[in-house]
């Protein structure tokens, strides 16, 4: 699976440990940035990540910085994409059985490097489950469509 990854400043840190272990499980990662701890601005990056997603570009995203609210919520901006904040596993695998998100975002000032490991195996782990839930998520993007 084809995966792209981005951060602000805060996330910097936290990132390359998300990019390594990506890989180990076998992804192609795409790195959007940022790429120093240089001051910079959130919702670029959140842009960039959801776009790709949501071009078809890369199957799904992955979104970092200080608690993963601003940068989802810029996310979620972009028509097609569902983004999740998640700072514990279970709400990050049901968020893909039941919502199927497509963008998974935490704060490295939230939660930890293996904690994010956790939340990160658990939702690309995690399938759509489809049938009652298709009707909500079609529910959702017939509001942004509106």
């Amino acid at each position: 699976m084809k995966i792209a990854i981005g951060n602000d400043h805060v996330g910097i840190e936290l990132k390359p440990i998300i990019i390594r272990f990506l890989k180990e499980l076998g992804h192609e990662v795409e790195d959007f940035g940022a790429f120093t701890n240089e001051r910079t601005d959130y919702p670029e990056y959140g842009k960039k990540v959801a776009e790709n997603v949501a071009a078809g570009k890369a199957d799904l995203g992955i979104l970092i910085c200080g608690t993963g609210v601003g940068i989802s919520i810029a996310a979620n901006k972009v028509k097609g994409i569902r983004a999740v904040v998640c700072s514990e596993p279970y709400s990050a695998k049901l968020s893909r059985e039941h919502n199927n998100t497509n963008i998974l975002a935490f704060g490295s000032r939230v939660i930890g490097s293996e904690m994010a490991k956790m939340i990160v195996q658990n939702w690309l782990e995690a399938e759509f489950e489809g049938g009652r839930h298709q009707n909500r998520v079609t529910m959702i993007a017939g509001i942004e469509n509106e």
